[in-house]
């Protein structure tokens, strides 16, 4: 087993006498190595060096032929990493001057010095030379790893591009959702406010995350924060930031969301939530492009792309004066709808493959497809939660399968609820009808209307769009059949 080395210093003084106090002073701490002037000092450092042994020269100033200065400015030049000492009887302050400028001296010793500080200023040295040591080992290191490093985050980056970008849209030719990526291509490399519309579940955040990752911001922060689930104070706090003892419970300064997405993006979902009183001070940040952190009297700047997304009708909020107006237009810069599920019908079986394999692998399941009838009886479903209730729907029946294939009977009792009817079935409903062609026309029409009043829950603007109608054309028709809002 080999003995761990001390670290190593030349002391270099013309007097016997203070060779000696310093050696016995230091070698306990140190391996020692004495000469009594510069040329012989040059001889041990050119010996040692070739093993890098010395890390210190402490030398005397006043010696016979040169002075310490000299030699130290001379150690510099062929070994700059050795830690270099003056100690010295005297003090001219112009020694001392030229001593740190032409020498580089680490520290100016004065005598007569005392054993445990100068044993604590030599600690302390070797400390220097170990850190200089391994400043020059991480630089070489993270020299040699930059290019790794770089080819790294360019392969993570197209990753996450590929999984949230376009390629991430799973849809059908012709699918409705491809007037969504051609618009989401078109204006991701701009800097604009883009307003995502849709109902819930038809994944607004999924567009959001598109947008930022295929713009010039993709290598930056992608930033969400939910408007709807926070009050207004707290959502304040959370999007600005706060200043410690701003508020009760502000126990430290706390960095808010538009700083943290300083130069990438901000998903603001829900911003039809927020009250007018809040609507006032984003549309300041909006239009400044700074803000002010609760409890502080400095304005912070930020340039943040900002992506707000509702699924209410915010140009209705805006009449009836629940959204502000100049807020709306500013986010709205761009207008982007997405499709709910039932107008993708096309789409459904592919996103019900992708999602089948995402539930089986989290699970840690093999369920390798549906049965037929199953297939159909999704498609027949009219998803008022859309994708993300089919996901939950397909997740739930990944988890009671016990066979490779899923089949009718895993349906929920929702969905089987709509449920395709057979030929027989369908020509029974119709039998039910009564009366001349009008008037069983008529009575089709009521059960349309009042089935889509249901699924929206009585939203006239929603159930106007599902079935093609204007909002005051849906109303007509509702006063007609005498159903109310109910």
């Amino acid at each position: 087993m080999s003995l761990r080395r001390l670290p190593a210093i030349l002391v270099v003084d013309d007097e016997l006498r203070s060779q000696e106090a310093l050696r016995r002073t230091l070698e306990e701490d140190f391996e020692v190595f004495c000469a009594s002037g510069a040329a012989e000092g040059m001889e041990i450092l050119e010996r040692e060096q070739s093993t890098a042994a010395i890390r210190i020269v402490l030398c005397d100033q006043r010696m016979p032929g040169t002075t310490g200065v000299s030699f130290l400015k001379e150690v510099r030049t062929r070994w700059p990493d050795i830690v270099r000492i003056i100690l010295s009887g005297y003090t001219d302050a112009e020694d001392i001057i030229t001593g740190v400028n032409d020498a580089g001296i680490w520290q100016y010793l004065l005598k007569p010095w005392q054993p445990e500080q100068l044993l604590l200023t030599l600690q302390r040295a070797a400390e220097v030379w170990r850190l200089q040591q391994e400043n020059q080992r991480l630089s070489l290191d993270l020299r040699t790893a930059e290019p790794v490093l770089k080819r790294q985050v360019d392969k993570k980056q197209e990753k996450a591009k590929g999984q949230f970008g376009l390629g991430a849209f799973i849809r059908a030719p012709g699918s409705p959702v491809d007037s969504v990526c051609a618009l989401v291509e078109r204006v991701a490399p701009y800097d604009l406010s883009v307003m995502v519309t849709g109902e819930s579940g038809t994944g607004k955040e999924m567009v959001a995350r598109a947008i930022h990752y295929e713009s010039r911001r993709a290598d930056k922060a992608f930033i969400t924060e939910n408007c709807g689930a926070l009050p207004d104070t707290l959502l304040e706090s959370e999007l600005f930031g706060y200043k410690r003892g701003a508020f009760t419970g502000a126990v430290e300064d706390r960095v808010g969301l538009f700083q943290q997405a300083d130069g990438g993006t901000l998903f603001l979902d829900e911003i039809g939530e927020t009250s007018p009183a809040f609507q006032v001070k984003l549309l300041r940040v909006l239009q400044e492009g700074e803000f002010r952190p609760l409890g502080s009297n400095r304005s912070v700047t930020v340039d943040v792309r900002v992506i707000a997304a509702t699924n209410r009708d915010l140009e209705a909020d805006v009449r009836n004066g629940r959204f502000r107006e100049d807020l709306y237009y500013r986010l709205a810069t761009i207008a982007l709808h997405v499709p709910p599920l039932r107008e993708r019908t096309g789409d459904l079986p592919l996103l019900a493959r992708a999602l089948l394999e995402q539930s089986a692998r989290a699970l840690g399941k093999t369920v390798r497809g549906f049965a037929p009838e199953t297939l159909a009886g999704l498609a027949a479903y009219h998803w008022p939660g859309n994708v993300r209730e089919l996901q939950n729907e397909i997740l739930r029946m990944v988890a009671l399968a016990d066979g490779p294939e899923l089949g009718a009977d895993l349906l929920s009792p929702r969905a089987l609820r709509r449920a395709p009817v057979d030929v027989a079935s369908a020509e029974n409903w119709a039998d039910r009808l009564s009366g001349n062609l009008k008037e069983r026309m008529e009575q089709l029409e009521l059960q349309v209307l009042q089935a889509a009043m249901q699924r929206h829950k009585g939203n006239k603007s929603r159930a106007a769009r599902e079935l093609g109608l204007s909002r005051v054309g849906l109303r007509a028709k509702l006063n007609r059949h005498g159903i109310n809002d109910e």
